[in-house]
């Protein structure tokens, strides 16, 4: 259960609490959590230029603007109200876990911190790519940046949440102005559309959004992240407010600038985040416009958007594993929080550390890898907010946030965005959505060897999470793991179908031609992988069944 007191064992007894009962709470003020999730979830329109030249101007704008409508705020709703009743450190893992159980709460948990683990590594990457624009640099200096980058955040998250507050709202303030700037002066010279061509290079509208929904999707998400901090705010309402603020503010931020960028530099095919001769970028707005010295200046704006987003995601993602530590689910260092300043120390230092080795990948890797994780996440977010609103009725929760619009408002927000997901899961292309399944699948596998070796929540609570004698799960996980299988096995098989309609002998083309840059080349073999696994998951799902069936009812004669 939330706010456990981990001992582990004379030692522990000597250090006082450990684990989410020894966190410091902090008074953080709803300016400093609306910048936090800003931070979050943009920092600026940095990423978008990846878009423009794979779908089009019209369509990436039209991305930018639908996407906050269906997405955006279904999600930010979302968390809002759950994050209003179940105001806890560890955010979604919490709110997964009192709807469905711990198996699906650490579903949940591992998805939403693998995920983080991964897109840390983008914002280094991101540094380096926007440096590399106007300064050329080795290898060896370009690893070096990178780790002075995750040094210095480091530094400031070891130091507390509040000091975390505090430079996310600088660097925030820094951000929202150079882009207001790109806006203003790119209105002023405003001398084309900036919607045409609508799609790119004569490409179907489903390629078309096929080619980079994944990194749109990657724009408007991490609304969820700021849940995960609530145990350490004093008055955790305040993030409910600070979710409803940001939304409107990032989605401006995100298409006004594009719009004028593309209205007064054009050049549409190439944007681009990597630099280089001849490549486009918002920091060129006011390059052309204004002279060389702006886009100097644009530059050091685009690294301190980087280092914000790195700075609050090191602090969210440092607490998903603690917290599920807390509930014995995860390695029990990782409960270690520092005496002085309250911080999961631990946490933070193995997160900065992954992001240091993850850091050396580019950009489009990166991202993709993450949004199978998220994806996965937001699938089952808002299955978990329609089971709370059974659990805990609207009519209990006084002075707490709820979505409007009563039955059909909780659809909207949670149905739209859910078979988004599923869609988008598809589209990502062959290659990730094979990984994706396979990276989806760590969750069960892990759970099962941390609750074998730690116990889970029976450790805290022997009667409301009782074992079963001989798997040494939870009771009911042998049927819970036959419904992940399932799920993940029609949806295998069901891939293996659509793709080889969606991608077909272009996709074997485009995966023959790409091999450095994809996971595998092979198209038709990852079809043949796609159908084996299917199979095999299934065939699993009816085993776990049949022994979900008798190990049920060797524990009812036993009892």
């Amino acid at each position: 259960m939330q706010g456990n007191t981990f001992n582990g064992g004379a030692a522990g007894a000597d250090r006082g609490p450990q684990g989410v009962a020894a966190l410091k709470k902090h008074d953080m003020r709803p300016v400093s959590i609306v910048f936090m999730i800003y931070c979050l979830v943009a920092a600026g329109a940095f990423g978008i230029e990846e878009m423009i030249p794979i779908s089009g101007p019209g369509l990436t704008l039209t991305m930018l603007i639908v996407f906050p409508i269906i997405w955006a705020w279904p999600i930010s709703n979302m968390v809002a109200e759950a994050g209003s009743i179940l105001p806890s450190e560890g955010g979604v893992y919490v709110w997964v876990r009192e709807a469905f159980g711990e198996f699906w709460g650490f579903q949940a948990g591992w998805w939403n911190t693998v995920s983080i683990y991964i897109t840390n590594g983008v914002y280094t990457a991101l540094v380096v790519d926007y440096m590399s624009q106007y300064i050329d640099f080795s290898d060896r200096t370009a690893f070096m940046i990178k780790l002075i980058m995750v040094a210095a955040f480091t530094i400031v998250n070891l130091l507390g949440l509040r000091e975390v507050g505090i430079v996310s709202s600088v660097l925030s303030a820094l951000i929202i102005a150079a882009f207001a700037a790109v806006t203003v002066v790119g209105a002023i010279n405003w001398n084309q559309s900036p919607m045409t061509p609508y799609i790119a290079d004569d490409l179907s509208l489903l390629e078309g959004l096929g080619g980079s929904v994944s990194i749109c999707v990657w724009m408007y998400c991490g609304y969820e992240c700021i849940s995960t901090l609530a145990g350490e705010v004093k008055n955790p309402q305040v993030i409910p407010k600070g979710l409803l603020f940001a939304m409107p503010l990032i989605a401006l931020t995100y298409v006004l600038p594009t719009m004028t960028g593309l209205a007064s530099v054009g050049r549409w095919e190439d944007w681009s985040t990597e630099g280089g001769p001849g490549s486009v970028g918002y920091a060129d707005v006011l390059a052309d416009n204004l002279g060389p010295i702006w886009g100097y200046a644009f530059l050091f704006v685009a690294i301190i958007s980087q280092c914000a987003i790195f700075n609050t995601y090191l602090a969210s993602g440092s607490r998903g594993f603690f917290v599920m530590a807390d509930d014995h689910l995860c390695p029990g260092f990782l409960v270690k929080v520092g005496k002085k300043r309250g911080v999961p120390y631990v946490g933070v230092l193995s997160l900065a550390a992954v992001t240091v080795l993850l850091a050396q990948y580019g950009f489009k890797t990166l991202v993709m890898a993450e949004v199978i994780f998220i994806l996965a996440l937001y699938i089952i977010l808002p299955l978990a907010v329609i089971k709370l609103r059974k659990k805990i009725p609207v009519s209990e929760r006084t002075g707490c946030y709820v979505m409007p619009g009563g039955k059909i408002g909780l659809m909207y927000f949670t149905l739209v965005p859910m078979v988004l997901a599923f869609i988008i899961y598809f589209l990502n292309g062959t290659d990730y959505f094979l990984i994706g399944i396979i990276g989806a699948s760590t969750g069960p596998v892990f759970y099962m060897a941390c609750k074998w070796m730690y116990g889970g929540m029976a450790v805290n609570d022997p009667e409301g999470y009782p074992l079963n004698r001989m798997t040494r799960l939870a009771q009911g996980d042998t049927f819970r793991l036959a419904v992940y299988a399932s799920i993940a096995g029609a949806m295998s098989l069901a891939g293996s179908v659509f793709l080889s309609w969606y991608e077909g002998d272009g996709g074997a083309e485009y995966y023959a031609e790409k091999a450095e840059s994809v996971f595998f080349s092979d198209f038709w073999q990852m079809i043949e992988i796609l159908k084996v696994m299917g199979i095999v998951l299934l065939a699993i799902a009816a085993a776990m069944f049949i022994i979900g069936r008798m190990v049920e009812k060797g524990r009812r004669a036993a009892e």
